[in-house]
């Protein structure tokens, strides 16, 4: 079969051949092993080319033909057809609205997104946004997202990651009906968010004296990019109020934290645990295992630590929770954390766009994964138990008493 291309084709033809050629470069220049000559050789692209002539060809509202947005539509479908919900392609306005997260503020209902057995679900409310006032809580299922300003009713089977975020995120003002399924009760329902400007905290830090005793409180609601800074400013503000001998314990809250950096893990480990202990391994896709270890001297390395979880502690929440459980370093209150144990590599591709590639998976010291398993409490709670007095905290308290 002869398939007539046109200039425009041959034009889009090269431009291809070119970012081939510069993938390969880039390959090359970090390192990966297999440059794109050798994955393409024996590829047959007949039949995407054909398919690309025959819309330009035959397609009937011309003025809806994008290159750009086709290119793109390719490569999500790629990324897709691998059937792994955190491994996504991000177009450029996409992929700038995710590092938004780690960042500092947008707008939004405030909600850290992921997924359970490939369902779209709540992994946190952050702390004090119009998702968490509105009642949708850690583990809800979102099975569908409307939007009547923007013309929106849409099920959220099969929807990626950044296709997700882009349809929750919105003006200041404007309303989003989320319809969840929730564990324990008979059928989904609609919650309605009104959205807001989200500002991404770190931490947040109170004092407890009970019996005459002092408790350093800190909830630890993310590990963004300034966590390690507020973290170093809190333990300085909290030496400075009490000498650490007599500092009766701490209690440190990793509930609806939804992850962030492993480093930050890693590094407030460093508080609790010893010079050179193993916080966590990573495994990657060849099997190779990368120990990620405390390289600094603590400050409350005797300090007696209670931590709180729930099932809002994910990622890397859930490693600095799994290791301070494994070396009995502290007590876990709470629930079974969320169970999001793989990693993402985040690149960064020309005009602004991105991928996150799932390349590896955490091992806890012990070698457990905690991916879709999670970590168990040593002491649980009920988490609809809510009543005046937190009982996560009231039970940390006597743990800490009876030290």
């Amino acid at each position: 079969m002869r398939i007539k291309i046109s200039l425009r084709g041959l034009r889009r033809l090269a431009l291809v051949l070119i970012l081939v050629l510069a993938s390969g470069f880039l390959g090359y220049r970090f390192g990966f092993s297999r440059t794109p000559s050798s994955t393409m050789e024996g590829k047959d692209f007949s039949l995407f080319w054909l398919v690309w002539h025959r819309l330009e060809e035959k397609y009937l509202d011309r003025e809806e033909i994008s290159e750009q947005k086709m290119i793109e539509g390719a490569i999500s479908g790629m990324v897709d057809s691998l059937g792994d919900p955190y491994t996504a392609f991000f177009a450029s306005e996409d992929n700038k609205m995710n590092k938004e997260d780690l960042f500092g503020e947008f707008g939004g209902v405030g909600i850290q997104l992921g997924y359970k057995n490939k369902t779209l679900a709540v992994i946190s409310p952050l702390n004090g946004t119009p998702a968490e006032k509105a009642g949708i809580k850690a583990g809800d299922l979102i099975l569908n997202i409307k939007d009547e300003s923007a013309n929106v009713d849409q099920s959220t089977e099969d929807l990626s990651l950044p296709e997700a975020v882009k349809l929750i995120r919105g003006e200041k003002g404007s309303k989003i009906v989320l319809t969840i399924a929730r564990e324990g009760e008979t059928g989904p329902r609609d919650f309605e968010v009104i959205r807001d400007t989200i500002v991404v905290d770190s931490l947040e830090s109170d004092w407890e004296i009970r019996e005459n005793k002092n408790f350093a409180y800190v909830h630890l609601l993310q590990f963004s990019e300034k966590a390690g800074e507020e973290w170093v400013s809190w333990v300085n503000e909290t030496l400075s109020k009490s000498n650490p001998s007599g500092l009766d314990g701490i209690i440190l809250d990793l509930r609806n934290n939804p992850g962030g950096y492993l480093e930050g893990a890693v590094f407030v480990a460093g508080e609790f645990l010893p010079m050179g202990r193993p916080i966590v391994w990573q495994e990657d896709y060849q099997g190779k295992k990368t120990k990620f270890s405390v390289d600094r001297t603590g400050r409350f390395l005797k300090t007696p630590l209670v931590v709180l979880v729930n099932q809002g502690s994910a990622s890397a929440s859930e490693i600095l929770a799994g290791a301070l459980k494994d070396y009995q370093r502290a007590t876990l209150i709470g629930t079974t954390t969320f169970g999001k144990g793989i990693v993402q590599e985040p690149q960064e591709l020309p005009g602004g766009a991105g991928l996150h590639i799932t390349t590896a998976k955490w091992l806890l010291p012990n070698g457990d994964s905690i991916h879709e398993k999670g970590v168990a409490p040593n002491i649980e709670i009920d988490q609809q138990d809510q009543t005046e007095e937190d009982p996560f905290l009231g039970k940390a308290i006597e743990i800490l008493l009876a030290q």
